[in-house]
């Protein structure tokens, strides 16, 4: 299944022993239902509390036999509003969502203007001065290519590497929103959250351009400054082999033309 969900009142995706209010859990009482039986819902990337999916990827296992329409009305009758299943495909067991994944796809938007939005106040990281967005583009050029991303990591980030693959990295403008957009052979914990707070640092002159490339040589998260808010980020697409053939929605898109205006945002 594709989904697509607004994380501010969810405690992320997993399922907490605190009985919290989760987007998998949500997504496994409604599926269950449709199923008539009990279903393990599993997702191609955990989301933190207050992150968004544009086209989250999940599979679960069922002997129930249902039409795919049947699996995307039914389970969205039993869901809260926001969260919303796109479409449903059968798979083969070879298959899972996290682990056949190749590519993943974050969006980080950025509202610049001098006072609060009410509307997009959990959509977008509200910052009040001007950002040097020259400076920050030129900044994320670094973190391009395979690199060893321990100072954007997460103290606590479990993964057994901290090489990943960085395919692009693109900012854009569109009037007050500034967007990040990310794609990778894969993340680590709070990588995309950790780039975002550097950028951030940069566009507002709190340190050098240089600053991306020298985090990168120093390979300490202790060092890399302030995690990003939660609530400006989306991941927007997982791409998967095209054996799969998966009708995802979302197309990896560049932030800006040669004129320097922002790509179609998110809404």
């Amino acid at each position: 299944m594709g989904v697509e969900y607004d994380g501010t009142r969810f405690s992320g995706w997993q399922v907490q022993a605190q009985s919290l209010r989760t987007v998998q859990g949500c997504l496994e009482a409604a599926i269950g239902r449709v199923a008539d039986r009990p279903v393990t819902v599993h997702c191609a990337g955990r989301t933190d509390a207050g992150v968004h999916a544009l086209e989250q990827v999940i599979h679960f296992e069922t002997d129930a036999e249902r039409a795919m329409r049947a699996w995307v009305l039914g389970t969205n009758a039993n869901l809260p509003g926001d969260i919303a299943v796109r479409w449903a495909v059968p798979v083969g067991p070879a298959f899972h969502a996290r682990f056949s994944a190749i590519a993943r796809h974050y969006r980080y938007l950025i509202l610049t203007r001098a006072t609060r939005s009410a509307l997009e106040r959990e959509r977008a990281v509200w910052i009040h001065r001007p950002l040097d967005l020259g400076a920050m583009q030129r900044a994320a050029t670094a973190l391009v290519g395979e690199h060893d991303f321990t100072s954007f990591r997460a103290l606590g980030c479990q993964a057994k590497s901290p090489v990943r693959r960085i395919h692009y990295l693109e900012l854009g403008r569109r009037g007050e929103l500034i967007e990040l957009r990310v794609g990778a052979n894969g993340f680590l914990h709070h990588m995309v959250r950790n780039i975002a707070g550097v950028l951030l640092a940069i566009g507002r002159g709190e340190a050098p351009v240089s600053w991306t490339r020298e985090l990168l040589a120093l390979r300490d998260r202790t060092l890399g400054g302030v995690t990003a808010p939660p609530h400006g980020l989306y991941l927007a697409r997982v791409d998967y082999p095209p054996e799969y053939a998966l009708p995802q929605v979302f197309e990896r898109e560049p932030a800006s033309g040669p004129t320097g205006e922002a790509a179609e945002m998110p809404r």
